[in-house]
This record gives structure tokens, C-alpha cells and sequence, in this order.
């Protein structure tokens, strides 16, 4: 949940910010800054909760290092969303990188993972009630942040 908090209130900031300077509705840059930011916030989780979060993925190899990869991973694309040569493409492979992690997320429900405090004591599959709903929210806030569209522009007449 924490993570939505970090999405919807840098989005709701960048915009604040935007418009106050500039008077325009930056939706998109906007929410490229919001993702970034929520990008960064999961990455430090990466490495703060590494023995939890290697406990989602046991069934691959090198667990530990998959966890510090993917970290780095989602530092790399924060940067990338933030470029303007580099957004697409960063936000396809974002897309891709969303849905391989998802398994993740399952085995960690069905196994009651609390990936915080390294044990099973986590929600359990009720978990996917919001997860699932938050995993296509992210794939579909990446997907409209990082394609090429006109950008909405409200002039304070």
C-alpha cells in the first residue's frame, strides 16, 4: 500500500508544482516523476528487505543476487523514465518487467511471505485481491506515461 501512497502523492506533487510554475497540466511527465520516484522507494526495499524478498523467489538460482539485480534494475529505470531519449523504451521494457515479477508476488501470497519481517506471517492470497488490481495499474500508468501522445495544456485565461 505504501507503494500508491508514494505513486499518487508524487503525482499529485509534480502536478501541484507544474502548474503552479507554469500554469499547464503535465499529465504524463507528471506521472514518468511519480513512477520514478515510486521506482526508487521499491528499489531501496531491494536491499532492505533482501532475506524477504529472497524468500519469494526460492524455485530460481542465485536468489540473492536476483534480488540486488532487480533493485538496480528499477534505480536504472527510474533514471530512464526521466529521459526523454530513453522513456519509450524504458517504459516497454518496465511493462515486461512488471509482468516477470508477478510470479513473485503470487508465490509469495500462496506462501503467506511477509517479505518485511523474513517469515510466514504475510496476508496470504487475500493479498491478490490488491495486488493483481495494482500490478495492471502500474503496467497501465507506465504504458500512458511513456507513449506519444499530444499533452494536455489548460491556460489560466
Amino acid at each position: 500500500m505504501e507503494t500508491l501512497i508514494v505513486l499518487f502523492g508524487a503525482f499529485t506533487l509534480t502536478l501541484l508544482i507544474i502548474w503552479l510554475l507554469t500554469k499547464r497540466l503535465e499529465l504524463r511527465f507528471s506521472g514518468r516523476v511519480a513512477m520514478a520516484i515510486m521506482l526508487v522507494f521499491t528499489a531501496v526495499g531491494h536491499f532492505v528487505f533482501t532475506k524477504g524478498m529472497i524468500m519469494m523467489i526460492p524455485f530460481l538460482l542465485c536468489p540473492n543476487m536476483i534480488v540486488i539485480f532487480t533493485g538496480v534494475i528499477e534505480l536504472i529505470a527510474a533514471i530512464g523514465l526521466l529521459l526523454p531519449n530513453t522513456k519509450v523504451l524504458t517504459g516497454k521494457l518496465l511493462i515486461l518487467f512488471f509482468i516477470l515479477l508477478f510470479p513473485a508476488n503470487v508465490y509469495a501470497a500462496i506462501h503467506n511471505i511477509n517479505l518485511r519481517t523474513a517469515d510466514y506471517t504475510g496476508e496470504g492470497v487475500s493479498y491478490l485481491w490488491i495486488r493483481i488490481p495494482m500490478q495492471l495499474l502500474f503496467i497501465g500508468w507506465v504504458y500512458f506515461s511513456t507513449t506519444k501522445q499530444s499533452k494536455i495544456k489548460i491556460v489560466n485565461q
